[in-house]
């Protein structure tokens, strides 16, 4: 792909992004049209229905003009009196009813905290409304779809689960912070980063990594500060909050992203997330995914150049069985440098992981491998 059809893509999500800031009336007013649409069933003497999009591989699509997913025409109707929706349909409505709420009095909740705002026994029966906060956070992410505004906007936050360091300074709800001057632990990256204002950015790239611990050695050794760049983490799968404040540094400073993750099917799936976005989450693609980002390591090519085969960890069927899915997707099947680096794993029968590269020496990773393979432009798109 070329720079000024990335650049182009980028403009494209920009235009989608940048569209007139949504206020909390609005996102109250589209629950209330919900209530009053279901009011109309029961007033017409109909089976209460709430239509949504269905959510899943079968109904997303991979536009390859923008390189991203996004949710296709296919939709489905949840019916109260039906017993297979019931449960759901009253979970989606109960939500709401929690969101709404939230909204006039102008507070956000967690999703825990929603869980157990929604956690309570029907009357006169034994059955609770949610029995654990997978089902809200699915009533969630269904009010998403049905409303067409985001958790964030329904004033729903998750935990803070990522770090960041570098050479930016931001105005945070009327504070100035300075990711630079925020000791060992660097800023912690909140759920909701839409009102963020950036100050000053003073970086060349932005270096995002999927484990917390090679964050903290990155930090110690003081790489952005030596690189000039950005440093960020999550733990595990990338955090909306943050997928969110990459494209804003991306769209808004031009920042290039690499992505440092284990040499393995889930760390190559965070990547993949990142710049395509996710099959769950396919509604929320042109909020957060990056069609620019590039997968700077591990590969398979840097286990036989750094010889790393000794560090080996067999692949597991769930390891093969993802890999195998991975290989099909439509985004990755005519990738011949990604379809290469599937061939090479199963060839191997095994992962590595990122701290291997430790066996070289503490610092080796921020010393050597990344400034290496960055020079030598070493990445795959």
């Amino acid at each position: 792909m070329s720079n000024n059809e990335k650049q182009q893509q980028l403009q494209e999500i920009k235009k989608k992004v940048d569209s007139p800031k949504i206020s909390s009336s609005d996102v109250k007013q589209e629950l209330i049209n919900l209530g009053k649409s279901i009011i109309k069933d029961i007033n017409k003497g109909e089976n209460p229905k709430i239509e949504l999009s269905v959510r899943g591989l079968s109904n997303v699509i991979y536009n390859t003009k923008s390189k991203t997913l996004s949710l296709g025409e296919k939709t489905a109707q949840r019916f109260f009196f039906n017993v297979a929706h019931a449960k759901k349909f009253l979970q989606t409505i109960e939500v709401a009813s929690i969101c709404k709420n939230l909204l006039e009095v102008q507070k956000h909740a967690s999703l825990r905290d929603v869980f157990y705002m929604a956690k309570r026994t029907i009357p006169n029966t034994k059955i609770n409304v949610v029995d654990d906060q997978k089902e809200s956070d699915k009533a969630i992410e269904d009010l998403e779809i049905i409303t067409e505004f985001s958790r964030e906007q329904l004033h729903v936050n998750a935990n803070k689960m990522g770090s960041v360091a570098g050479k930016v300074v931001i105005e945070d709800s009327g504070d100035i912070i300075d990711w630079s001057k925020l000791g060992s632990g660097g800023w912690s990256i909140p759920s909701n980063v839409e009102n963020i204002k950036f100050k000053k950015v003073d970086a060349k790239y932005i270096m995002y990594m999927e484990k917390a611990a090679v964050w903290e050695r990155l930090h110690e050794d003081r790489f952005w500060e030596k690189q000039n760049c950005l440093i960020m983490s999550s733990q595990g799968q990338t955090t909306r909050g943050i997928r969110r404040l990459l494209q804003r540094l991306s769209i808004e400073h031009h920042l290039p992203i690499y992505v440092l993750a284990d040499c393995d099917p889930w760390g190559w799936y965070i990547y993949s997330v990142i710049k395509y976005g996710s099959i769950s989450l396919a509604h929320m693609a042109e909020e957060m995914a990056i069609p620019s980002v590039r997968f700077l390591g591990v590969t398979c090519d840097d286990i036989v150049n750094y010889d790393l085969k000794r560090h080996f960890i067999k692949l597991t069927d769930q390891d093969i069985a993802r890999l195998k899915q991975m290989q099909q997707y439509e985004w990755f099947e005519k990738n011949k440098l990604w379809q290469r680096q599937f061939k090479m794993m199963k060839e191997f029968g095994a992962k590595v992981e990122i701290q291997a590269l430790s066996s070289r020496g503490i610092s080796f990773i921020s010393e050597k491998y990344l400034p290496e393979k960055i020079k030598k432009t070493e990445f795959l798109d």
